[in-house]
């Protein structure tokens, strides 16, 4: 059986973020493929994720879902 291609995950992150390394940390563990911007080099990044509505990091996109913070939960169902 083919295993299910995982959904392409982004995290939006900012360098003094205590919150991202969570993310990152919890991203590792689960063995989930992701990429990592830091808005604070990347001014389009940041705008996109405050058009989501999004004014803080981590951001975490997950396919065409934008999750404002680390909520695990919506994670996780966003994933699956």
């Amino acid at each position: 059986m083919e295993a299910k291609k995982q959904k392409k995950v982004v995290l939006f992150t900012s360098p003094t973020c205590k919150w991202c390394n969570v993310a990152k940390e919890y991203f590792k563990n689960k063995g989930i493929k992701f990429k990592a911007i830091d808005i604070t080099k990347d001014t389009k990044a940041a705008q996109d994720c405050e058009k989501h509505g999004c004014r803080g990091v981590p951001v975490v996109l997950i396919g065409s879902r934008w999750i404002c913070g680390f909520d695990q939960k919506a994670i996780e169902k966003a994933l699956n």
